[in-house]
């Protein structure tokens, strides 16, 4: 397949690192923003609010969370979360990146 048929187009990966309280309410919003799909991860590191080992469970524990989404839906996202910014510990970020589109089948 030639790079000018590439079946990609343009999306933002969107990636929240999150106090893990706030999975729940993070999840919701994406629901509420008909997010498809995205993926949870357990992390640790130390940043302006500290260290997070996630040594004891649901205790000082982050999470990463990604999803491909357009930039309208990011926007919609972040402006959501940046309350909880200053009462949580939470960093995001979006990225311009490729993704691949759905064919029909050749069957």
């Amino acid at each position: 397949m030639s790079p000018e048929t590439t079946p990609v187009q343009p999306a933002i990966l969107l990636t929240i690192i999150a106090e893990t309280v706030l999975k729940d309410a993070i999840v919701k919003l994406f629901k509420s923003n008909s997010v498809s799909g995205y993926t949870i991860n357990q992390v640790q590191g130390e940043g302006s609010h500290g260290q997070r080992f996630g040594d004891m469970a649901g205790y000082n524990t982050n999470i990463e969370i990604k999803t491909i989404v357009s930039k309208d839906v990011s926007d919609s996202i972040l402006r959501s979360i940046k309350d909880y910014k200053g009462k949580h510990a939470l960093i995001a970020f979006r990225q311009n990146v490729e993704t691949l589109v759905d064919q029909p089948s050749s069957d």
